[in-house]
């Protein structure tokens, strides 16, 4: 009989899916998606390969998993600091940010190749949550419109424009020491391209 992780069966399954799903990332960003088989994952996890099947029959599964629990942890941190900043331009600034965070952090492949590598199902499932992302910008956008801090603009326009450049790896693909530049950078850019005028020119 498999050895129990933990005080209980529901635990066991959850330090076993949070050892899986370290494994997994720890290989995606080293390895890319193509390398990647769960008895590898399974073995870098310390889990038995019978204990990864139990929980995902393919690789595919895995990585839907995986993307699905970062995705809803995200959106949660993403909406919480959202709610916390006072206006819209701090809104507007600490979603981009933020965007561009975990653009650095995480390397996921890029759609193109997970759109080739997965199945259509599977990676609707995974796009899918970029929905919440882009109803909190746009619900950004239209208070700053309605406050009259932002002009009046066409959010169907305006929105994948600015999800468009904050996909941009070549903003985050700096040195560690150079990145807080290149996010303020961003910000500033963004923030100029929703008509947001500079601190000292709001005439």
């Amino acid at each position: 009989m498999p050895k129990i992780i933990g005080g209980s069966l529901h635990e066991h399954r959850e330090q076993v899916r949070t050892r899986v799903f370290d494994a997994l990332r720890n290989q995606l960003y080293d390895r890319g998606f193509d390398a990647i088989t769960l008895a590898g994952v399974a073995a870098e996890a310390g889990v038995g390969r019978t204990a990864i099947y139990n929980h995902f029959p393919d690789k595919e599964h895995l990585l839907v998993a995986f993307v699905e629990q970062e995705a809803a942890q995200y959106v949660t941190r993403l909406a919480e600091a959202v709610a916390a900043a006072p206006d819209p331009v701090e809104k507007l600034a600490t979603f981009v940010r933020l965007q561009l965070r975990s653009l650095a952090d995480h390397h996921l492949p890029p759609g193109s190749t997970l759109a080739s590598a997965l199945a259509p199902s599977s990676y609707r499932r995974i796009a899918a949550h970029a929905d919440p992302i882009t109803d909190e910008l746009r619900g950004i956008l239209a208070e700053g419109v309605a406050s009259g801090v932002f002009p009046e603009q066409d959010p169907a326009i305006v929105v994948p424009m600015i999800t468009g450049a904050l996909g941009a790896r070549q903003v985050v693909d700096v040195p560690a020491d150079e990145l807080g530049g290149a996010i303020d950078t961003a910000v500033a850019f963004i923030l100029r391209a929703v008509g947001v005028k500079p601190a000292g020119n709001q005439k």
